[in-house]
């Protein structure tokens, strides 16, 4: 009789440890209605009734549902909205390049006057210095 209590308690740590596991490692997806720490909780006070449990309630009937996992991107279907970046938007690229002929023609503009004025200004020093005769 001690052999067979034996063996039951060895298939019970066995049971336990792999039902542990098995939730620890399991996806976001496969746990169902309780949250992780629930299922640990139960697999180890109720040994070995919670093992079972979790082994039978655990396993989903169907098709899983999609979950994202971190780094592996966003299904096509599943990605959210956003704006595209700056440099592949070709409204921004035009207003950009706007933007830039505008002011290349005020830079241009300004210079102009610049040379206008300096010009004006040597005329004038020319006049100043230019003895009359």
């Amino acid at each position: 009789m001690a052999r067979l209590g034996l063996v039951f308690f060895i298939v019970d740590i066995i049971l336990t440890v792999a039902a542990l596991v098995s939730c620890l490692s399991a996806e976001e997806d496969r746990l169902r209605s309780l949250p992780r720490w629930a299922w640990v909780l139960i697999i180890l006070l109720f040994s070995p009734i919670g093992a079972i449990a979790w082994f039978v309630l655990s396993h989903r009937s169907g098709p899983r549902r999609p979950v994202w996992k971190q780094g592996s991107g966003f299904p096509e279907a599943q990605r959210p909205g956003r704006a595209l970046a700056p440099d592949d938007d070709p409204e921004f690229l035009r207003k950009l390049a706007k933007e830039a002929k505008d002011s290349k023609d005020a830079d241009r503009e300004l210079l102009s006057k610049w040379e206008m004025d300096l010009r004006r200004r040597e005329e004038e020093l020319r006049k100043q210095d230019k003895p009359e005769d």
